[in-house]
């Protein structure tokens, strides 16, 4: 809920007068007490809006030697020509100034709420006999607006219920008590229906009005379950006192709530005025969800899209300014704050944690899971509106993430197949753009290696594919990917430096047992989150040749196979071979041929042969 007041009293913004002074030198200056500042460029535009507990303290560790920075942060920093700050007497007021300020300035180096849609409200009018209704616009004319919701679907059936609870009315009029006493108004057709008690004649006293706007407020505050009880005793003593047609309609409300009741979702009884706040990043996009606990039930539910802009900032400050969007936005925080990531600057008074085990801890579960579910939305909407964009994000993480010195354009990935010794072969699989290149995909007998020696053979096959791309002139790939540890890495990249390439490439292992990612020369294996987008396509790429030549090693042992029963018979050649197989299509079917059949296609003499030799 929110009204058309605001928590926060912003002071006057100060600024330390002296143009002698550098940005370090004021950053000195300023207080040791909470508040926001700003970062100017020399043009006068804000480039940075943050909050502190202690604004002296947070401001200069900006200006630390430059390697402690980030290269964004540095780039910041560098253009920052003066400073300015607000004190203010509470955490509430520096949560909500930030995120006022953020919005109207939209500064460059500063959070971004992706999220350009307006969310609706439901609003209870700030007028005689309120109306309720739906809207997405906020307007500080004293109204009360509850939410905002996720969906206008949700809200619209919200105010559904409550017209089918309360006779409230529909229309615009503006009912001022005097004119209605002088008889101006006239009822519409809701009043003969019985969906307003019609109060633009006087049919219904003012008071008698607000006690049904002081119920919706409760319901819409997540009340649910008390209304529920009262309506249930009234009920009783309304039949007790033979007031049978008011006790129908306290019925008819209880079925109504109850029914809405049970299709809401129920955590625990016993969570009550509870807050729940989750984050999943993915590269520099960081997606939220918000859920509002009120006795037992889920009331609320909201996503958002952040875009982190600076490398100093982290899924703290993001979560800093989800809770300060959430804040601003309704007007409250609950009383409990459950959090994935404890932000900096907490909200004065309020109890938040991040919950480890229990009810409390499943309910963060489902927030990250929403936040998920919401993240792969957004990905998936991407990829279809606009593929090339999704795309270059991709490998714009791969390249962040794995510090690689190009963008991934062109991948490649080998891995080797054979089953205890026997028919050892690779594959070479090809991605171009993040997607797979099939047209490039390339199998490889082993030839020098004898016996299963991994390390080897992935020598050989690295030393064979790059050698033929150096003599064709084809240019290189930027990322080469094999399918193995530190060994098969090793290997790879002695074959890379016989070549004389190895600085024109960049290698990497991928490990199966934890997806560890092996860096040629770093002792640490790196470990990404299984949600990353970089490692999904790892996986992809390294998954589609395990496919590629795993199929490949089984065609050469079937026809591993055929080869040794088929050409094992005197007088069969690789001419009446294929015959067979084209006629028959295998050696189980050869096997099941008559001789009469067998002759038909390799002559009397061969089937007779074929037939002692493959006779069960």
């Amino acid at each position: 809920m929110n009204t058309d007041t605001n928590a926060g009293r912003p002071a006057k913004p100060e600024t330390i007068e002296d143009e002698n002074l550098s940005p370090k030198e004021k950053a000195r200056l300023l207080p040791d007490s909470p508040g926001v500042y700003r970062f100017y460029d020399k043009n006068g535009t804000i480039i940075y809006i943050g909050k502190a507990k202690n604004l002296k303290k947070r401001v200069s560790q900006y200006f630390r030697k430059k390697d402690a920075l980030t290269v964004k942060t540095r780039a910041m920093v560098s253009k920052i020509a003066d400073i300015k700050h607000t004190v203010v007497e509470s955490e509430e007021d520096a949560f909500l100034l930030e995120n006022n300020l953020i919005k109207e300035n939209q500064p460059k180096y500063n959070i971004l709420l992706k999220d350009g849609k307006t969310y609706p409200w439901i609003i209870i009018k700030n007028e005689h006999f309120p109306r309720i209704f739906t809207g997405r616009r906020f307007v500080r004319d004293g109204s009360l607006y509850f939410g905002p919701y996720s969906s206008a679907f949700h809200a619209k059936h919200l105010v559904e219920i409550i017209n089918s609870l309360y006779r409230l009315r529909s229309c615009k009029l503006k009912l001022d008590p005097e004119e209605i006493e002088k008889g101006k108004y006239k009822v519409c057709l809701d009043y003969h229906i019985k969906k307003c008690y019609g109060p633009c004649i006087g049919a219904y006293d003012e008071q008698s009005y607000d006690r049904q706007i002081e119920e919706i407020k409760r319901l819409l505050g997540g009340e649910t379950s008390s209304l529920i009880k009262e309506y249930r005793a009234k009920m009783k003593e309304a039949a007790a006192n033979l007031e049978f047609e008011y006790a129908h309609e306290l019925k008819t409300k209880v079925d109504i709530l109850e029914n809405h009741y049970s299709k809401s979702l129920i955590v625990h009884p016993s969570i009550n005025d509870v807050d729940v706040f989750s984050l999943i990043r993915d590269g520099d996009d960081v997606f939220g969800n918000f859920l509002r606990i009120k006795g037992g039930c889920i009331i609320q539910s909201l996503n958002m899209e952040f875009r982190i802009r600076n490398d100093e900032e982290s899924e703290t400050d993001v979560m800093g300014m989800f809770i300060g969007e959430i804040y601003s936005s309704t007007g409250k925080l609950s009383s409990e704050i459950l959090v994935s990531h404890m932000p900096e600057e907490r909200i004065g008074g309020k109890n938040m944690h991040i919950p480890f085990k229990g009810d409390k801890a499943d309910l963060l579960k489902l927030s990250i899971k929403n936040a998920n579910a919401y993240k792969f939305e957004k990905l998936k909407h991407e990829e279809i509106i606009d593929p090339e964009e999704h795309t270059r994000k991709i490998l714009d993480k791969m390249q962040k993430d794995l510090q690689l010195k190009r963008r991934p354009v062109w991948m490649e990935c080998f891995d080797n197949s054979n089953i205890q010794g026997t028919n050892p072969v690779a594959s070479c699989v090809v991605f171009k753009d993040g997607k797979p290149s099939k047209k490039d995909y390339r199998h490889f007998n082993i030839k020098t290696v004898i016996g299963a020696n991994d390390f080897a053979s992935m020598n050989e096959i690295l030393e064979r594919r790059y050698s033929r791309l150096l003599e064709e002139g084809n240019g290189l790939p930027q990322l080469i990917v094999i399918d193995g540890g530190k060994g098969q890495v090793g290997a790879a990249c002695q074959a890379l430096i016989r070549l004389g390439i190895m600085d024109k490439v960049e290698v990497i292992g991928l490990a199966k047992r934890l997806e560890e990612i092996i860096v040629p020369g770093k002792q640490d294996s790196l470990l990404l989150d299984k949600n990353s987008s970089t490692l999904r396509v790892l996986m992809h790429i390294r998954n589609e040749a395990h496919r590629f030549g795993i199929t490949f090693h089984r065609d050469k042992r079937s026809k591993s196979q055929i080869d040794s029963e088929l050409r094992s018979i005197p007088g069969i050649g690789e001419a009446t071979e294929m015959k067979l197989l084209n006629a028959f299509k295998s050696v189980r079917r050869i096997k099941q041929a008559s001789e009469e059949e067998l002759a038909k296609v390799a002559g009397r003499s061969i089937a007779k042969k074929i037939k002692s030799a493959l006779s069960d």
